[in-house]
């Protein structure tokens, strides 16, 4: 019998197979028997993860002292974030605050559909279309054509063939 054969008869094996049927209640609480703390995820997929994990660490061995303090080492050097700084946010936000496709605000795009004329206006946020503001030029064509249309395509901003008048 292979060493491989030999480990899915285990009960630790047969322990961490059976984690994928449970509930991610059961899976809450196992987390919780494991670590001795709750869990904040709710990802089933996770959860089996981390409680596999720690299954198996408890029955072969943990991370050696040596690997603990290079993991240390390493996390020490690194600049982790979870999120960005708000001044970066804040400046990325005011930079490029629209799609490069679209000119710029005060910019007249008009169309001839269906014999009429749509002329809308590119405000710095959204669009005005008959002295109401739109957020996107999806919901102008959608209203314009009654079916759902790629705003850029319906102005013909994606392929240089645009209609676009200063005013």
């Amino acid at each position: 019998m292979s060493k491989a054969k030999r480990l899915q008869s285990t009960p630790l094996w047969r322990e961490i197979d059976g984690l994928r049927y449970q509930t991610v209640g059961q899976l809450r609480v196992k987390y919780l028997e494991v670590f001795g703390q709750e869990s904040r995820s709710n990802h089933k997929q996770f959860l089996v993860r981390r409680i596999a994990w720690r299954l198996q660490a408890n029955a072969e061995g943990d991370l050696s002292e040596r690997a603990r303090q290079q993991a240390l080492k390493l996390a020490e050097l690194a600049d982790l974030r979870i999120r960005a700084p708000e001044a970066f946010l804040r400046k990325c936000s005011v930079e490029n605050p629209k799609d490069p496709r679209l000119p710029a605000s005060g910019t007249l795009l008009t169309r001839e559909f269906q014999g009429q004329s749509v002329s809308v206006e590119v405000l710095k946020f959204g669009f005005r279309y008959q002295d109401r503001d739109y957020k996107s030029l999806s919901a102008i064509a959608r209203k314009v054509t009654g079916v759902q249309w790629n705003g850029y395509e319906f102005f013909r901003l994606k392929d240089g063939e645009d209609r676009r008048h200063a005013s």
